[in-house]
């Protein structure tokens, strides 16, 4: 019951042993890895397919132990700044009874339970869809799925254990039928984007398609695809692509 707006709410996060192995670990492995480039920069200037030899060449002359003592702090600066993106990457799901708020970062996303018919996990991304089957949130995680449903059921939410509409997801090809008008041309780009490993690219063309109503699921560099309830694919008199170009030779 809530008492001056509050509501009672269970946060998912990696927590402190987390940001343990963030901070600690990170520096620690930079530290060990500096140590062992100062140890072995000798051997590795003798070797001619080293790339960069002149740079272990260098670092062999430096006088000890100054050279050994600067590359275990280069290690543990390039540690903590492996921790800080790592911290500002990680998610922290807080979930209540009507609404869930995402943070990463900077970045906070407010979802109401209201707008939301089932939660679930899907290739390590935290996917809220709503009664039209179309992706509210889709967001990376490593977080364990036990917690996530946990916290979701623990406050009324419909969690699912599999994607409900798994078995609506067919395979693109180049001109399939049945996608509505633009979705090909895009489902193309993406297709480039993802050969390329343009993740931003691909990211922003999924959200592009998800506005005309095609959900996508990514499998080996493959997209499926399925469309939401509010799509409006095209008739089955419509040609493709390449048909208009043949009829236009």
């Amino acid at each position: 019951m809530d008492e001056a707006g509050y509501r009672p709410r269970t946060v998912v996060s990696g927590g402190p042993l987390e940001l343990a192995v963030l901070w600690g670990g990170f520096p620690l492995l930079g530290a060990g890895a500096g140590w062992l480039l100062a140890a072995t920069t000798g051997w590795l200037a003798r070797l001619p397919w080293v790339p960069f030899g002149f740079l272990f060449e260098w670092l062999d002359r430096l006088p000890e132990p100054q050279a050994t003592g600067g590359t275990i702090a280069v290690g543990v600066v390039v540690g903590l700044v492996i921790a800080g993106i790592g911290t500002a990457e990680r998610l922290i799901v807080t979930v209540d009874a009507a609404q869930v708020r995402l943070r990463r970062s900077d970045e906070n996303r407010t979802v109401a339970r209201v707008d939301t018919r089932v939660v679930l996990l899907a290739d390590k991304h935290l996917v809220l869809l709503d009664a039209d089957g179309a992706e509210l949130v889709r967001e990376p995680t490593d977080l364990p799925a036990a917690h996530l449903a946990a916290a979701f059921r623990a406050h009324g939410w419909g969690w699912a254990d599999d994607d409900p509409h798994r078995s609506a997801y067919r395979l693109w090809v180049p001109d399939l039928p049945g996608l509505p008008a633009g979705a090909d041309a895009l489902l193309r780009a993406r297709d480039r984007a993802i050969q390329r490993d343009r993740r931003d690219d691909a990211r922003e063309l999924r959200r592009e398609l998800g506005l005309i109503g095609v959900v996508l699921r990514d499998e080996d560099k493959r997209q499926y695809w399925r469309l939401t309830s509010r799509a409006v694919a095209p008739g089955p008199e419509q040609p493709t692509s390449t048909e208009r170009e043949a009829n236009g030779r």
